[in-house]
């Protein structure tokens, strides 16, 4: 998975400097041509980890910015108007993240979103406490952390 990434890299290099422009919509034109160009070379490869680990990348990353920015809105709405619509709780989250890096990953998207803050993780590495601004609901709460991030995020990694 390394060298195809490396590869896709490369390739996106040449692309960049055969057009002579360095700009990011010419950067990720390259990597998505450089993308195409080795999904079509290694169709008949057994190994097509890559090749599904990076649209799954790219959705998570574009999902994770939608949220924020609803986020963001919805706490600088609160902040803006005379009245507080915030109602805070806490969560008790059992987490399917096993490993440090899964974990750390974890707490650090789920601290990034306004209004969460991840309070404490577990001894065992099981159990994380979030902290909420906006806690309506805490079942929709867990189940939106569940399927939108850690569900995603383990896809990605594992």
């Amino acid at each position: 998975m390394v060298r195809q990434f490396l590869m896709n890299l490369l390739l996106c290099f040449i692309w960049v400097a055969l057009t002579g422009e360095m700009l990011f919509a010419n950067f990720f034109f390259g990597f998505i041509l450089g993308f195409f160009i080795l999904f079509v070379m290694n169709r008949n490869e057994s190994d097509q980890r890559y090749f599904t680990r990076i649209p799954k990348m790219i959705l998570f990353a574009l999902q994770f910015l939608v949220d924020l920015l609803h986020a963001n809105v919805q706490v600088a709405y609160d902040v803006i108007t005379p009245k507080y619509f915030f109602k805070p709780g806490i969560v008790r989250y059992e987490m399917e993240a096993k490993t440090d890096l899964e974990i750390n990953l974890l707490a650090t998207m789920i601290s990034l979103t306004p209004g969460t803050l991840v309070l404490d993780i577990s001894n065992d590495n099981k159990v994380v406490y979030i902290h909420v601004m906006y806690m309506r609901d805490r079942e929709k709460f867990i189940a939106n952390v569940r399927n939108k991030i850690e569900k995603k995020l383990l896809e990605i990694l594992r």
